[in-house]
């Protein structure tokens, strides 16, 4: 009788913790999920320089929240799409709901380049929702 109420106890509690742990990822999934959706970029190519190409363009954060620590990638690519190069640049330390900030990317070798593909490489958001 002893041993029962022992192996109930534990499986009560091992089904407390996988019920604990599936609430808090739970919780977690929404606020991680959104991702690249929540900036627009706008940029435009300088092939000016010689050696390097410039990517100067502009973030736009869709996001209900300020985001903090943002960087751009930049890759200049070939016809067939593989990466001729690759630049990357801090663009602000906060860019807050539906605000933009500038951002300017050098791309070495890229001179070659046919195509350029630009995203958010790097950001997290800030505390809190902001209402409009």
């Amino acid at each position: 009788m002893f041993d029962v109420n022992v192996r109930t106890r534990s499986r009560v509690g091992r089904w407390r913790a996988l019920c604990a742990i599936i609430v808090v990822m739970g919780a977690l999934v929404p606020a991680l999920a959104p991702g690249q959706e929540s900036f627009q970029l706008r940029y435009s190519v300088d092939r000016t320089s010689p050696g390097q190409v410039r990517v100067n363009g502009t973030v736009v954060n869709d996001a209900r929240v300020d985001v903090v620590d943002v960087y751009v990638t930049a890759e200049a690519l070939d016809a067939g799409g593989r990466v001729l190069g690759r630049g990357i640049a801090f663009v602000s330390s906060s860019i807050p709901q539906h605000g933009t900030a500038p951002f300017t990317v050098s791309i070495p070798a890229a001179q070659a380049a046919t195509s350029f593909r630009v995203r958010v490489s790097s950001f997290r958001f800030g505390m809190g929702l902001q209402t409009s």
